[in-house]
Formats: structure tokens, sequence, C-alpha cells
């Protein structure tokens, strides 16, 4: 809990933090570069960085930390936190890394918002850094323990033995552990990292979703190619170059499976929404759900541009209908067939069961609009759970 005196001090001075925590985020990042250009190169989502993702995901988290302390001091968010947690351990970042970030973020700080900073601000927002560094790092080295790696050490060598082209843009990779060793377990809806040399040197990491069978010795990833600037574009160039220069036989760097989107297993009825790429973590959870034996309702729902564009199409329509329960419906912007809907997805004869547990990956405006849908009928916020990729802007703009 914040100290009641830092208590008081944050909320006066929240309002005019929070005003100026773009420019904060910013100078801190361009100050956090130049110290340690290595950091950019590489760990930190480069494409994230040039978009301005990164600073607004940073700015958001860290506002909403501090308002959570001051105004629901008997509880802790863990949502975001196990949610940033789950991606630094993924990257491999460790305890060391905070006091070099607070550095850096209170000298922005003291830049930005200049005499307003005096020795009880400072020290007031130096108590809620601390506290959510800590929680973090608590965290996250229970998630490193429960690897049974030693905290950042989460990298493994995995060799490429297949490539399947999905559509135009989407490729699964097949992967299996370079070492021979069996491969780690995984829960359904968790991704790992991918972590590949650029011709420019930079060691790139990338997330991408487990789209098989958990209990699989082979592990299965599908990257849609993001067109950026240019065909090697800074906000695709992981992608790209997954697509481009890593052929069967190659090895890549590939982290422990993290992510906190996860199926449960509590047998209630299942509603899994997703559009675009989004549908990868939803492959893994159904092929749980067919694995054992899931009874109750299933629903699966995705939205995308056109049947060709919809990544493991065939396999998400085929694993839906190995369950005893469910149903499975498409919407299509373009060149939808008989039985598909057109246009964006339209829950309003979709039934959903009470109880029903729901899951959306997708881009934001996606998920925002789905879940009012279901709001709207009688779904309980608590039982709406989503994965963002790349930084979470949806808690960071709430």
């Amino acid at each position: 809990m914040l100290s009641a005196k830092s208590a008081e001090t944050v909320r006066a001075t929240l309002p005019a933090v929070g005003a100026a925590i773009g420019d904060i985020t910013e100078l801190f990042y361009a100050k956090l570069f130049a110290a340690h250009p290595e950091l950019l190169r590489d760990l930190f989502n480069r494409g994230n960085q040039n978009a301005g993702l990164q600073k607004q995901a940073l700015a958001g988290s860290i506002a909403a930390f501090a308002t959570h302390l001051v105004e629901r001091p008997e509880a802790r968010p863990d949502v975001m936190l196990n949610r940033i947690a789950h991606k630094h351990v993924s990257l491999g970042v460790t305890r060391e890394q905070y006091p070099v970030v607070h550095q850096y973020l209170f000298e922005a700080i003291v830049d930005i918002l200049g005499e307003a900073v005096t020795p009880e601000v400072a020290e007031a927002w130096t108590e809620v850094y601390w506290l959510m560094a800590n929680a973090l790092i608590t965290i996250e080295e229970r998630l490193y323990a429960e690897q049974q790696v030693l905290a950042g050490d989460v990298w493994r060598s995995w060799t490429v033995t297949d490539r399947v082209a999905e559509t135009a843009d989407c490729t699964t990779f097949h992967l299996t552990p370079a070492d021979g060793a069996p491969a780690p377990d995984f829960k359904p809806g968790q991704y790992v990292s991918v972590q590949v040399e650029l011709p420019d040197g930079a060691r790139q990491i990338r997330q991408y979703s487990l789209t098989g069978a958990p209990a699989s010795p082979v592990r299965t990833i599908t990257v849609k190619r993001i067109h950026g600037p240019s065909a090697l574009g800074p906000d695709g160039e992981v992608s790209n170059h997954l697509h481009h220069r890593v052929p069967v036989g190659t090895v890549l760097r590939v982290s422990a499976p993290y992510g906190d989107l996860v199926l449960q297993d509590t047998g209630a009825p299942v509603l899994l929404a997703s559009a675009g790429i989004g549908c990868t973590p939803m492959l893994s959870m159904l092929e749980h759900l067919a694995e054992t034996g899931h009874t109750a309702p299933v629903t699966v729902l995705h939205a995308d541009r056109s049947p060709a564009d919809h990544a493991l199409r065939a396999d998400h329509r085929a694993l839906a209908l190995k369950l005893a329960d469910a149903t499975a419906r498409f919407w299509y912007e373009a060149d939808a067939e008989p039985g598909d809907g057109e246009g964006r997805m339209d829950l309003t004869d979709v039934p959903v069961e009470p109880g029903t547990q729901v899951y959306l990956c997708g881009p934001l405006p996606f998920m925002r609009g789905v879940r009012e849908q279901l709001l709207a009928k009688g779904v309980r916020a608590a039982d709406v759970h989503y994965e963002v990729f790349g930084p979470d802007m949806w808690l960071a703009s709430e």
C-alpha cells in the first residue's frame, strides 16, 4: 500500500503528471536508449517504438497504477501487472533492469515538470514506481521458477522442421527442440518469444501464439507478414525476416511459453471470438477442448477480410466440429460464402449460455465492439478475457 503521506501527494499531483506523462515517457525512452542503445537493438520492439505504441502503453500503465493506488488502496491491479509480467519474462527481463528504468524515468520527470518536482513529490512518485516494480519483480521471478529457468534465461534453440503457407501473408512454422530434449508444457492460449538476428546485427524479439495442442512434441506458430512503410519496413522487420530468410533447417532462439490469456478448465460454456491473426491462440484452445472431451457448449466466432485471408480457416472449423456441442460462425468483409456472415461480426442472433467464459483476440476496436455486444447480452465483465498483440493499448486507455 502507498503510505498515507505519499497517497495525498500523488492524488494532488496526478492530474499534472497524467497530463505530461506522454512527454515524460517519450523523453525517458530517448534518455534510456542514448545511454543503453543495446536495449533498443536487442530488447525493445523497434517497430512499436517508431509508432509510439510502447510510449503510450508505458504512460497508460503508470497512470493506471498510480490512480489505482489512491482510489482503491485495498486492492492491487493484478490483471495489468500479470499481463506486463508475462511479457517481461518472455523477453528475459530481470530485476537488475528496474533501477536503470527508474534512473532515466525520474530524470525525464524532473526535466519535463521542472520545479514542480519538489523533494516531497519525488519521494511520493518514487514510492509509486517501486511498489509497481517490486510487484512485477515478484510475479516475474515466480513465472521464471514455474518454467524452471533462471531469471532472464528463457532462451532455447529450436529447429524449423516445416513451413506451411496458410495465406498470401501468413505462414505456419513447425519447431522442434534442437537439443532433442522434450518440449516444455504450455497452457492453451500462451505464446513464445522468437528472437532473430536481422541484417543490421540487431536481435529483435516478437511474440507469437502457439497454435497446436499443448501435448504435441512439435510447436507451431503462425506468423502474419506485416507490410510496413517498405517491404522490410520497421513495423514488420521480424515477420518479413521469418517469411523471407528462415527456411526449413534454420535454428531459432525461442523463449519458454508465457501469456496470461489461458483457457480455464472449468467445464463452463466457452465462447472464442477472434479477428484476423487473432485466431491463433484460439486454435490451441480448441485443440485442448477437443483432447479433454469438453462437453459444455462452445461457440467459435471469427471475422476477417475474406476467406482467403483467414489463416488456418479449415483447422478453425474442423476443430470446432470435433467437439460434442459446438457451433462455428465466420464473418467476412468480402467474398463471404453461403452460411457465412457479411461485414462485421454481429452477435444479435448468437445465443450465449449463462456462465459462458469468453476469450477475445484481435484488433482493439474489434474486441471493444464484441465485448459491448456480449455485456448487452448479460455476460459478466469478469468472464471476458482478452489478448492484445503488442503493447496493451486497452489497459493503457482505461
